[in-house]
């Protein structure tokens, strides 16, 4: 992913406005070590941090139309960008970009054509014509993006809060799926799928259709021009991932310019056992498998440096965030540009552990739409700029827009779930992948139990974390902290540790706003507590607070699945046992 930044309309055209907007720039380096660019007309400035995905040779950026009249400065991917070139045969492309269709597009159909776009991105588009500007955001917010204004009257938009947090008078979250006019005069929703208005739907479930859906996404996240990957834990989002893709990548220009067999991450301590289903789930589809090891005091030396980067305090982010920013660090240091990871699938399914509680299909439709609307504040967040650190791209397919519409579309009778039934979360995804004659996956990873992010890196992780809060934030100190911090006040010791640091790096009021807050048991959203009374006392993003949910309790029902009976008639056992908390840390990824 790329980083950029524009200020627009600021009253200064001077040189040392133009060196401001470079140092500002600089900040987002990191996200685009391949190339910096940057366009000033009068007082517009628009500048870009390269990540050279598609065309490495000619895509530098800010990207124009014929006359150099339109300006554009994008950080994304256009996966039919080819498509909408033909679309468009009078027009003269500079380069090969995927991304250079923007400028064109706008010049054709005006500022309609953002839904078009079937890609990931956050774009400033200049019209030096009449000095009128665009701004946009994909539908999900899988790209970052933040909109600030200045006491001179200016407009910024920028990648990273880094980028403006220190020059503007307020700033806060772009908001996804919308564009910014200044011919209107503010920001307009330009993405409006039927799942958004929470109407449940009634289309039956077709397992064929759902699998084909998730090829789609995942064959045309592989338009590459340098290295890529996957990321690979052993759970089920990120095996199907990596399966689809091993299966497709024959044939695709990227398996002729890079070779056909793909190449599959994975990181935890040494002998996790995550790294061992990682390497069964490799093994079983064939790809070179890369294992990296690190200890905990690692993971905990880094999280100033993640806190810095990722730009939250929330607390579930933050432990998920980083063994994946450690990951990404070694994956780049093999030449390797681009990953392509599990996020999104328990949003659209409802994997989360806490949705077996749900009452009804209506309320179990609802937290799902609910789940999605919110991911750019925390997975999105996550999988972008844990990996953007290190200039890797992330690309996510379940997440991709055409996949969304098609889940969304299904009766939520299918997806919830079914003791009964034997139907255990992500019933319909795993359904949809299970293929008797070609099989994706070894049964048992098919169908084994969701693991949250941050609870998959290891239970110990998560306890350690706790442990190393304790070391610096006192009692006195959480009995002021709702004056300290009257906004989102941390609950918790480890809370409040991450806000200290959080704080020192963006000391601002807004920035704090731009962190989402509230109330949650398991990763949920604060409405799903209602589901069960007893949540409200136990209010803890980690997985292991469903309890009544939690793990051995499908070991029967495992056990009969991967014996090919899918009948089985008690999935949840009354009194289930939780996993403990061992004296052997296990840190590993996954999605």
């Amino acid at each position: 992913m790329c980083g950029i930044l524009a200020l627009l309309g600021c009253s200064d055209d001077s040189q040392a406005k133009r060196v401001r907007v470079l140092e500002l720039s600089r900040r987002l380096k990191h996200r685009g070590p391949d190339w910096s660019g940057i366009y000033q007309h009068g007082d517009f400035y628009l500048a870009h941090q390269r990540l050279a995905i598609i065309d490495p040779a000619s895509g530098d950026q800010p990207l124009f139309n014929e006359d150099k009249k339109i300006v554009v400065t994008v950080n994304g991917e256009i996966y039919n960008h080819e498509k909408l070139r033909k679309l468009m045969p009078n027009h003269k492309f500079r380069t090969g970009s995927d991304c250079d269709v923007i400028a064109h597009l706008y010049e054709e159909y005006g500022e309609n054509f953002v839904d078009m776009l079937d890609g990931v991105f956050s774009f400033v588009l200049l019209d030096t014509r009449d000095n009128s500007f665009l701004a946009a955001r994909d539908a999900i917010g899988i790209t970052p993006l933040y909109i600030g204004w200045g006491l001179d009257g200016s407009v910024w938009i920028s990648s990273e809060l880094k980028g403006l947090n220190d020059d503007c008078e307020h700033f806060e979250v772009f908001p996804p799926g919308h564009l910014y006019s200044s011919k209107n005069g503010g920001l307009r929703r330009w993405f409006n799928p039927a799942w958004f208005s929470e109407a449940v739907p009634s289309t039956p479930y077709d397992p064929l259709v759902l699998r084909r859906a998730f090829e789609n996404a995942v064959i045309k996240r592989l338009m590459t021009d340098v290295p890529f990957g996957v990321l690979l834990s052993g759970g089920l989002d990120s095996s199907l991932v990596a399966s689809v893709t091993a299966r497709y990548l024959a044939g695709t220009k990227a398996a002729k310019q890079w070779g056909a067999q793909l190449h599959s991450f994975c990181v935890g301590l040494e002998g996790s056992p995550d790294l061992k289903a990682a390497k069964e789930v490799a093994d079983f589809i064939g790809t070179v498998h890369h294992e990296f090891h690190f200890t905990v005091q690692d993971g905990i030396d880094a999280i100033e440096d993640v806190i810095y980067h990722i730009e939250t305090y929330d607390v579930t982010t933050i432990r998920a965030s980083t063994p994946m920013f450690l990951m990404s660090r070694k994956i780049k240091s093999l030449g390797v540009k681009m990953v392509l990871s599990g996020e999104g699938a328990d949003e659209i399914f409802g994997g989360y552990l806490y949705f077996h509680k749900a009452p009804n299909k209506e309320e179990f439709h609802k937290e799902t739409c609910r789940k999605i609307k919110a991911l750019h504040q925390y997975d999105c967040l996550r999988a972008n700029k844990a990996t953007s650190a290190w200039g890797l791209e992330a690309r996510v397919p379940f997440l991709d827009k055409e996949f969304i519409n098609v889940a969304m579309s299904i009766d939520p009778e299918w997806k919830m779930i079914k003791h009964d039934q034997g139907r255990i979360e992500k019933w319909v995804l795993r359904k949809a992948f299970d293929d008797e004659e070609k099989p994706f996956l070894p049964k048992h990873i098919l169908y084994r139990q969701k693991e949250q992010f941050s609870d998959g890196v290891g239970y110990s992780w998560i306890d350690g974390l706790k442990a190393h809060a304790e070391q610096y934030v006192t009692d006195r100190m959480m009995l002021n902290a709702a004056h300290i911090f009257p906004h989102n006040t941390p609950t918790t010791k480890e809370g409040y540790y991450y806000r200290m640091i959080f704080e020192r790096f963006f000391p601002q009021n807004s920035a704090s706003l731009t962190v989402p807050g509230g109330p949650s048991i398991a990763c949920s959203t604060a409405k799903a507590i209602e589901w069960d009374a007893s949540w409200s006392n136990n209010l803890d993003p980690s997985g292991r607070a469903a309890i009544g949910v939690h793990n051995s309790a499908y070991d029967d029902h495992l056990t009969n699945v991967a014996n090919g009976n899918l009948g089985t008639t008690t999935i949840i056992n009354n009194v289930p046992r939780m996993v403990g908390v061992g004296a052997t840390a296990e840190l590993t990824i996954r999605s």
